[in-house]
């Protein structure tokens, strides 16, 4: 999945969803509905990309028609809910052109989509080579029920001027959000009040802990936001919401260390097969010099310095990991090269001060390391490298160590997770204190991630990447069908909560991934 150009407001989100065996326990044919204690009349929905129906990297018209939100929707005029507007999005290519005074910007990335297979695999590309079709000149009249932002932090929801055109350049506003902002001066909670709404919907924070995980946990990429300003801008989010006196339903935050975007690429891909290009002998002649030429004086050299074990030479049998940069390890960078120039070898002593400053935090990933779909296309790319060095040197995590922003570390899984629980006790807190009903999408996410993950009418679902048919081809978002999970989970809970009876939908009857 790549990210909006804009660091803050990158592509966002995450998801959960249902039960483990059959969780289609409400037939909407033969269900007496009733909307209990609740009023349905005027709902709308709060969140980030996830809430908008953003999939396949990209915000474009199908997707938003199969948003969680829009099929709540539609089970609440059973019992006298209102009509549900949404800030469509011109075509179904995705991607996005603001007309600025700078001229036109591309903000964002065109979909994905499965355009073959290669050794097996499907193979994905961005539609239209990445570029959106449609200029966007016009601010969309609303107001609009669907107010799910793609990117948007919990902050963000309360930021004035986060819809204002002029301000993508300095990086304070959203380009989503400037397309149906009611003003450029407006945030997404003041639009939201101005409505009056009966009931909301909330799924806000999951990006505060994703796109760092998605960056590698680079804290120069992305941040992690800290969980007591976390706390702050949640409750005071809350705040604004209940002076509205609606009811409504929120949810928790599941795991991002377990989407298909952070787990299907594993830490050790290089076989001789893959550094072969498909052709073992040659992957082996590759790895017989790289071991003659890099792993096997590195690891030498690591073991004379205190480095032991950080980098072995690679094997012809077995699935080798990446190479990458730890930046928890001490830098053993000067030792590294004070050892390359006494070690007598010609090669060494010329490579001394690159081998230095490129290896001294550098190790071979481990069971525990998560590797971004996005990073698999970089494995193997080139780095420039220093005149005299050679080029074969440069094949990012192969023989160039993959940067901090590529992997994220086992030391950094446990940083975000442990983050992500602090902001589920913020939230499970705001639901009890203000009565609203919850949805424990961390619960729900455990349960898609089982080895029988979750059934509806014979249909099995896991958040396995692409055949897992929950899941998107940005392996964070949904696919249509996983919407329809998250929108059950939110029936469920808003039933429990408020006495009502809003049938639940079938999650077959919406899209997953089209294959070709």
């Amino acid at each position: 999945m790549k990210k909006i150009i804009i660091s803050t407001i990158a592509v966002s989100a995450l998801l959960f969803t249902t039960s483990c065996e059959n969780d289609f326990d409400t037939d909407v044919k033969d269900i007496q509905v009733s909307k209990g204690n609740a009023d349905f009349s005027k709902y709308v929905a709060l969140g980030n990309s996830l809430t908008s129906g953003y999939r396949d990297g990209a915000l474009y018209s199908d997707g938003q028609n199969e948003s969680y939100p829009s099929m709540i929707a539609q089970q609440m005029k059973l019992v006298g809910g209102g009509d549900f507007k949404q800030p469509l999005m011109p075509d179904n290519n995705g991607g996005l052109l603001l007309n600025t005074l700078a001229g036109p910007v591309q903000i964002a990335n065109t979909k994905l989509f499965i355009s073959g297979f290669v050794n097996g695999s499907p193979d994905i590309k961005n539609a239209n080579n990445n570029t959106a079709t449609a200029l966007v000149n016009t601010i969309l009249t609303g107001p609009f029920n669907n107010m799910g932002v793609p990117g948007a932090k919990v902050a963000h929801l309360l930021a004035p001027g986060y819809g204002n055109i002029q301000g993508i350049a300095t990086k304070t506003a959203n380009p989503y959000f400037v397309r149906f902002a009611s003003s450029p001066t407006t945030s997404v909670i003041a639009d939201f009040k101005a409505q009056k709404p009966t009931f909301f919907s909330l799924w806000i924070g999951n990006n505060d802990a994703l796109l760092y995980a998605l960056a590698g946990g680079d804290a120069t990429v992305e941040t992690l936001t800290p969980p007591a300003q976390f706390t702050q801008y949640y409750n005071a989010l809350i705040n604004e919401i209940a002076s509205t006196n609606a009811k409504g339903v929120i949810a928790n935050i599941p795991s991002v260390t377990s989407i298909p975007s952070l787990t299907t690429v594993p830490y050790n891909p290089l076989t001789a097969s893959v550094l072969g290009g498909g052709n073992v002998t040659v992957g082996n002649a590759t790895i017989d010099n790289l071991n003659t030429n890099l792993y096997g004086p590195l690891s030498q050299i690591l073991a004379a310095v205190g480095g032991a074990g950080r980098i072995k030479p690679l094997s012809k049998t077995e699935a080798n990991p990446l190479l990458i940069v730890d930046e928890s390890l001490p830098n053993l960078g000067a030792q590294i090269t004070g050892a390359a120039l006494a070690s007598g070898n010609p090669t060494l002593i010329a490579l001394a001060t690159y081998l230095g400053a490129t290896y001294g935090q550098a190790r071979q990933a481990k069971a525990g390391d998560l590797v971004p779909l996005t990073s698999k296309a970089e494995i193997g790319t080139l780095q420039t490298l220093p005149p005299g060095v050679p080029a074969s040197l440069g094949a990012k995590g192969i023989a160039y160590p993959f940067a901090d922003k590529y992997v994220l570390t086992a030391t950094e899984v446990t940083d975000v997770n442990t983050t992500i629980d602090a902001y589920n006790v913020t939230i499970k807190a705001a639901a009890d204190a203000k009565g609203y009903a919850f949805v424990d999408a961390n619960k729900k996410m455990v349960e898609l991630n089982s080895q029988s993950g979750i059934s509806f009418d014979g249909v099995r679902y896991t958040a396995k990447f692409v055949t897992g048919g929950a899941f998107s081809l940005d392996g964070v978002h949904l696919t249509g069908r996983g919407y329809a999970i998250v929108a059950n989970e939110f029936i469920k809970s808003i039933n429990a909560k408020y006495n009502s009876s809003l049938p639940q939908v079938n999650a077959n009857n919406y899209s997953g991934v089209r294959f070709p």
